[in-house]
């Protein structure tokens, strides 16, 4: 099974991966993953990018799309994956098109003003790592961790400044795959796009991830 994950910040996207990755053995493979593993190994398409990097210029789209291609060329990959954080714009997602056929994009959609609240009411305990939210997951005592006593902290991309920005990113450039999708045609046949809603309890939106896999 190849698949693509999309959805916008807070979406819940990486609980969602972790159990279709569970669910069809495959490996969950992150963009940022993807260059790290490049540049330990220093690959030849890895080091490519790295010298933008090191410029502080952006990586060009064909450099990105030959860094993902060569990581599905490994072992790993042999019976599928599910990319997550990639393609992140519609010229990646051309591009990716003419390399690699893929099964099914799977869009977790929620609306934006969710995800705004969604977001920015996270809190984090620094110590263990524990997680709440100040409105449906809140601590015991305010702002006091209730596993290790530690102090919980607002994480700075969490903050209204920065999510909005990170949305309004998304907005521009990323969820224009959604509709590329919709209408996408290849080898044949239409609808490789399945959207979920992604404002559900986490396992029922699961559920209907398998449910529509199944379906097709």
């Amino acid at each position: 099974m190849k698949l693509v994950l999309l959805g916008p910040p807070g979406a819940g996207k990486g609980t969602q991966a972790v159990q279709i990755c569970e669910a069809y053995g495959i490996p969950h493979i992150s963009t940022g993953d993807i260059f790290r593993k490049a540049f330990k190994d220093q690959t030849e398409v890895g080091m490519k990018a790295k010298t933008y990097l090191d410029k502080g210029l952006l990586v060009p789209d064909e450099v990105v799309v030959d860094i993902v291609e060569e990581r599905l060329t490994a072992e790993d990959c042999k019976n599928g994956f599910l990319l997550d954080g990639f393609p992140r714009t519609v010229i990646q997602a051309m591009a990716l098109d003419e390399r690699i056929l893929l099964n099914y994009i799977i869009n977790v959609d929620v609306p934006t003003d969710i995800l705004f609240a969604r977001i920015t009411g996270r809190r984090v305990c620094p110590d263990c790592g524990a997680i709440y939210h100040v409105e449906t997951l809140p601590s015991q005592k305010e702002g006091i961790c209730d596993q290790c006593g530690g102090l919980l902290i607002q994480r700075d991309d969490d903050k209204e400044d920065t999510v909005r920005n990170r949305l309004i990113v998304y907005e521009e450039q990323t969820k224009p795959l959604v509709a590329f999708y919709k209408d996408h045609i290849k080898y044949g046949r239409r609808g490789l796009l399945i959207t979920v809603d992604g404002q559900q309890d986490i396992d029922k939106v699961f559920a209907d991830i398998r449910s529509a896999l199944v379906g097709k």
